[in-house]
C-alpha cells in the first residue's frame, strides 16, 4: 500500500466489499486506475482543482466525465440550487422550472421544439430511440460512436454480456466520416432503420460535408437522423455540435453539460416526433427533480450571459498547441498525438514495436497523478481552467513524455512502472 494513496487504497478494499468494482460508474472504477499509482476516491473540489481522500490537490481535467463545465462549486449554481431547496426538491406534481428549463433549451438549441427529462445520458439516448422506433414503426439503429449502458446500444459492443441476441442482432455500427460505409448498411436492410445516432464529433473533425450527407442519406432511407451530444451539448457551442456545424437533426440528447454536474439529461427535437412522446413511454419519478433543473437553468443562464464556450475553446487551444509542441520537442510523434475539440481533447497514445499503448497508458497515469494532475488522456475543459492550471498540466508532460519515449524500451519500461499496467476492454470511439 502506497503512502500517497493509503486512504484512497483502504477505503477501495472497504468499497470492494458492497459494490462491484468499488465505484457506482466503470469509468471511475479501478478499470481505469492502475492499483497503487492512482487515487480512488475524491473529497472535494473547488473550481477547476479536487483534492482526494488523502489529501493530494490535482487540476482535474476529468471533470466528473466532462459533466463539470463551469467548474465545481459554481457559485451561481449553487445558490440556484439552495434556494430551490428552500422551495423543495420533488412534489406530487410538476414544479414550474421544468417548463422554464425546456423553454431555455428550446431557445439555445436549433432543433429544440421540446424536450423531456432524464436523469443520464443513457436514459436520454434510450428514449430517442424508442421514440425514432415508435416514429418510424421499424426497428433497426446504426449507431457510430457510445451511447450508453441500455440493452439496444451496449448489445453491439463486447460489453454484451446480459443482452439477448435478438436485441444485439438490431443494432449496427458504422465507421464515422465514411458516408459510403453507411449507405451500404442501410441499404443491406431496406426498410429496416429507424434511426441513425451518433455522436456528431468526438476524437476527429468531420469531414467537409459529413454530416450534411449523413443527414441527407438517413432521411432519404426513411430513417430518424439523432445527434447524441450528450458532450458536445452545452460544450461544443450553446446550441451544442449542431450549432457549430450548422446541421441540424430530428432528435438530440443532452445530459453532461447540462447542468454543471447535476444529474439531468434531455431528449430534444421537432414537435412532429417528440409528441409521439405522448404515446411512447418515457416517464420517471425523477425526471422532474427541481433540484437539478435549477441547476441546469442557472448553468445555461450562465452560458448566455458569460464567454463560457469562448473561454474553453480558448485554453483548449492553449493545450492542443502547446501538447503538439512538446511532441515534437521530445520527438515522440510515434506514440503520442493530438486530437479532438478544443473543449474536449485527446493526447492519444499508440502502440510501441515493443510495448502496448496499454503499459504506455499506465506509466502516463502513473506519472500525471503524481504531479498532481487528473487526466485519463482527455483535457475536458471547464470554465475554471486557469493559465497557471494550463501550466501546470504543460510543465507535467514535458516531464513525463521523455519518460514515455524511453519507455518504448520494455526494459526502460520495467525500470519505470511501480504497479500492474491497465488490460484493454471494449473500444467505443
Amino acid at each position: 500500500m502506497s503512502d500517497r494513496y493509503k486512504k484512497s487504497e483502504a477505503l477501495l478494499e472497504r468499497a470492494l466489499k458492497t459494490i462491484p468494482l468499488g465505484s457506482q460508474t466503470f469509468s471511475k472504477s479501478r478499470t481505469q486506475y492502475p492499483f497503487g499509482v492512482s487515487p480512488y476516491f475524491i473529497q472535494r473540489g473547488k473550481g477547476s482543482r479536487v483534492w482526494d481522500v488523502d489529501g493530494n490537490e490535482y487540476v482535474d481535467f476529468i471533470n466528473g466525465l466532462a459533466s463539470i463545465t463551469l467548474g465545481y462549486g459554481d457559485p451561481d449554481v449553487t445558490a440556484a440550487v439552495k434556494a430551490q431547496l428552500d422551495e423543495g426538491v420533488i412534489f406530487s406534481l410538476p414544479h414550474p422550472v421544468e417548463m422554464q428549463v425546456a423553454e431555455t433549451i428550446c431557445a439555445m438549441v436549433p432543433c429544440a421544439e421540446m424536450v423531456r427529462f432524464g436523469k443520464n445520458g443513457s436514459d436520454a439516448t434510450s428514449g430517442a430511440i424508442r421514440l425514432a422506433r415508435a416514429f418510424t414503426g421499424r426497428d433497426r439503429v446504426a449507431v457510430c460512436g457510445y451511447h450508453g449502458w441500455q440493452d439496444w446500444y451496449i448489445g453491439s459492443t463486447l460489453r454484451n454480456r446480459g443482452v439477448p441476441q435478438a436485441v444485439c442482432d438490431l443494432t449496427h455500427p458504422f465507421p464515422y466520416n465514411d458516408l459510403p460505409a453507411l449507405d451500404l448498411l442501410l441499404k443491406a436492410h431496406p426498410g429496416q432503420f429507424a434511426a441513425v445516432i451518433l455522436e456528431p464529433m468526438n476524437i476527429t473533425q468531420p469531414a467537409a460535408g459529413y454530416l450534411e450527407g449523413l443527414k441527407e442519406l438517413t432521411h432519404k432511407h426513411g430513417a430518424l437522423l439523432v445527434f447524441d451530444e450528450t458532450i458536445t451539448g452545452f460544450r461544443y457551442a450553446n446550441g451544442g455540435a449542431q450549432e457549430l456545424f450548422g446541421v441540424v437533426p430530428d432528435l438530440a440528447t443532452f445530459g453532461k453539460g447540462l447542468a454543471n454536474g447535476y444529474p439531468v439529461s434531455a431528449v430534444a427535437g421537432s414537435e412532429r416526433v417528440m409528441r409521439l412522446m405522448e404515446e411512447i413511454f418515457f416517464s420517471f419519478t425523477f425526471g422532474g427533480e427541481a433540484l437539478s433543473l435549477a441547476a441546469a437553468q442557472a448553468c445555461m443562464s450562465k452560458l448566455q450571459r458569460e464567454p463560457v464556450v469562448r473561454t474553453l475553446v480558448t485554453q483548449g487551444e492553449k493545450i492542443m498547441s502547446g501538447l503538439q509542441a512538446l511532441i515534437e520537442k521530445h520527438g515522440a510523434q510515434d506514440i503520442l498525438s493530438v486530437a479532438g475539440h478544443p473543449s474536449w481533447s485527446f493526447c492519444l497514445i499508440k502502440d510501441a514495436p515493443a510495448v502496448t499503448s496499454f503499459e504506455l497508458k499506465t506509466l502516463f497515469l502513473q506519472e500525471m497523478f503524481a504531479r498532481g494532475v487528473l487526466t485519463l488522456g482527455t483535457h475536458n475543459m471547464s470554465y475554471a481552467h486557469s493559465d497557471a492550471d494550463i501550466r501546470k498540466l504543460l510543465d507535467a508532460y514535458d516531464e513525463v513524455i521523455p519518460v514515455l519515449v524511453r519507455a518504448t524500451d520494455p526494459v526502460e519500461l520495467k525500470k519505470f512502472l511501480r504497479c500492474n499496467a491497465l488490460e484493454p476492454l471494449f473500444k467505443v470511439r
